[in-house]
């Protein structure tokens, strides 16, 4: 019973700290589930963040029920989950009931200006943390780079990109094994 009510200690803080979004909530959730409580180790956290990306849904709700559900179960992932969106749901109710209130109030549209230098700078952080673990280097880093580009200027979908980059993958592992069947 304490670790439910760790894990939904942790997950509140995460959702009630991180102004953004899910991604922004990476480093949060990396400083308290890793780094903090050490629930997982950093290979696990990485793996869990493919996984919640990859899934249908909200990035940080699937953090938290994955997570949840490895450490406790079904019971942890409903706590985790809990945790993590209560905050932001009350939010939101409270906006939606004082919107017509704060609708073009200076004040209120100078701290959404304000705060949105420091989400970009949580959003990189992770970016950059999952390009090291990916192990994306100045030497094909134009990868990323050439997508991002092709989706902005060119409206490419990124159904396109995603098909090229498997298909560019596959292509790339079968010469490398080829090669390295040659030698």
């Amino acid at each position: 019973m304490k670790q439910l009510a760790q894990l939904f200690y942790s997950f509140f803080k995460i959702g009630a700290f991180t102004i953004g979004g899910g991604y922004a909530m990476i480093p949060l959730m990396e400083k308290e589930l890793v780094d903090r409580r050490q629930w997982i180790d950093k290979e696990d956290f990485m793996d869990t963040m493919a996984v919640a990306q990859a899934m249908p849904g909200i990035f940080a709700v699937n953090m938290a029920t994955q997570i949840g559900q490895r450490l406790r179960g079904l019971r942890g992932a409903i706590v985790a989950v809990l945790g993590n969106i209560l905050v932001p749901i009350l939010i939101i109710i409270g906006l939606a009931i004082f919107f017509h209130q704060l609708r073009g109030n200076a004040v209120v549209e100078a701290i959404f200006k304000g705060i949105r230098p420091a989400v970009v700078a949580l959003i990189a952080v992770p970016v950059f943390t999952l390009a090291k673990t990916a192990k994306i280097s100045w030497r094909n880093c134009w990868i990323p780079i050439v997508a991002a580009l092709l989706i902005y200027l060119l409206g490419v979908s990124p159904t396109w990109i995603v098909l090229a980059a498997i298909a560019g993958g596959m292509l790339y592992g079968y010469l490398k094994n080829r090669k390295e069947g040659a030698l």
